[in-house]
């Protein structure tokens, strides 16, 4: 077999930064000094013992969501599909370390207003490879448990990022060319949208003061936007239908899910406190609500209920929930369910929608979802000034005109890096490789 240029590069790539790392100063002498951290006896043990325990929970849905998406596709591209999600483990956790974590929390690089600071995006020589991330507590942004451990929680909302949007150009995308499309989208498009929302002086956080509990914005808007993006570019593939290969993947892929994402969300309280108890308790009850709403629209539509359905609402109800887990009450985490699975459920049977193949409707769940979370919390969220119900009007049109932002962000930048991408590799396999399935094509493997 002959081993292309793209190959050589990608392995040039990570000799560079294995030993690159043999050379790089983990921690500056200075590190007690800065004034960004604080002593070692204010770490709070609970806290730590449930961050820990939150972040392993959050990697678990990267696994979940290869099972959740590969159950859903052909029986020729099952391998491919999941291996997608799962190669994000790997890809965007050694990204994170040298540059990523960097570029979403270091200290923010933006422009001033009236002597207000606000961010855009971390310098990245704050934390490079980790230097500076260690066992004392940031004072700003995880003032109970070690920097490394919030750096590492964060670095797993960074992986399954671009793992979600594999869905909507599943069956048709060649390997190599996703691995480049997803660095490009984690530096240019997740970075951006994280230090925004969640740094101190992010823009979206300090100016329009956009509330995002646990990622609907920066992670289910941005892979629901940038998955429409790829649809469109990638385009159509041969045979847009197919039958789900293992409908028990899916079901599996939604536990684990679901079971992860008590992680997800509760643990970004950062405390084991009564917050991160709400949160976990708004999680679990919009996703019910949200897989009973969406099997009883289904039949009142003249649909079937299906295990299919029952498993896409669910995670429906969970991304929905997301941004306000933190902000709301459990009675109102009911209707968030309800009224997020009957706007998600319309647009994937949309039939002008339908004519782009976003293969397992990313868009129409991610995106959609995710836009909801974000309205419903600018109505819902409780606190000072926080949504429409506990604040006005003006703090709802800031959340509205951050949505539009983001929204314009996601996609229109993820355009451009599928373009880039295309450029640099084809994105597209060949029509002989559509035909024989991704599996065999792309890694000679098969289930059988």
């Amino acid at each position: 077999m002959k081993v292309g240029l793209k190959w050589i590069i990608s392995f040039s790539i990570i000799t560079l930064v294995a030993v690159g790392a043999l050379f790089w100063s983990p921690i500056v002498e200075d590190f007690p000094n800065t004034g960004e951290f604080l002593s070692e006896d204010k770490i709070v043990g609970a806290d730590v013992a449930w961050i820990l325990a939150a972040a392993g929970l959050v990697l678990l849905m990267t696994p979940g969501l290869s099972f959740f998406y590969g159950g859903m596709v052909g029986k020729k591209n099952v391998i491919s599909t999941m291996l997608q999600s799962f190669i994000a483990l790997g890809v965007i956790s050694i990204l994170w370390v040298v540059i990523g974590f960097s570029l979403s929390f270091g200290d923010s690089i933006g422009f001033t207003i009236n002597g207000e600071h606000y961010g855009i995006i971390g310098n990245p020589l704050s934390y490079p490879f980790f230097s500076r991330v260690g066992v004392l507590p940031h004072k700003a942004m995880a003032s109970t448990i070690p920097f490394v451990l919030f750096a590492l929680f964060q670095m797993k909302f960074a992986v399954i990022t671009p793992a979600l949007i594999t869905g909507s150009f599943a069956e048709r995308v060649r390997f190599v060319s996703y691995l480049l499309f997803m660095v490009l989208f984690s530096i240019f498009i997740y970075t951006p949208l994280c230090h925004m929302v969640w740094h101190p002086d992010g823009l979206l956080n300090k100016y329009f003061g956009v509330k995002d509990f646990a990622g609907g914005t920066v992670v289910h808007m941005s892979a629901g936007f940038a998955a429409l993006a790829g649809a469109l570019v990638v385009g159509n593939r041969k045979k847009p239908h197919h039958e789900p290969s293992n409908i028990s993947y899916v079901m599996l892929g939604t536990g684990m899910l679901w079971f992860g994402w008590f992680g997800f969300n509760a643990g970004s309280a950062l405390s084991a406190n009564a917050t991160a108890a709400m949160a976990f308790g708004t999680t679990t009850i919009a996703s019910g609500s949200a897989m009973m709403t969406w099997i009883f629209f289904d039949r009142i539509n003249k649909r079937k209920v299906s295990a299919l359905g029952a498993c896409i609402g669910a995670v429906v109800g969970l991304v929905a929930i997301t941004p306000g887990c933190g902000f709301v009450s459990i009675p109102e985490s009911i209707f968030i369910g309800f009224i997020s699975a009957i706007v998600s459920n319309i647009m994937v049977n949309w039939k002008a929608l339908k004519k782009i193949d976003d293969t397992l409707d990313v868009f129409a769940c991610h995106g959609v979802g995710g836009i909801m979370g974000m309205i419903l919390t600018a109505i819902f969220a409780h606190g000072k000034n926080a949504s429409l119900l506990h604040g006005g009007f003006g703090v709802f049109a800031h959340h509205m005109m951050a949505l539009v932002l983001v929204s314009l962000f996601a996609f229109f930048g993820s355009l451009v890096l599928y373009k880039i991408t295309n450029s640099i590799i084809t994105l597209r396999v060949s029509e002989e490789s559509e035909d024989m399935g991704l599996d065999i094509s792309q890694h000679e493997e098969s289930l059988c």
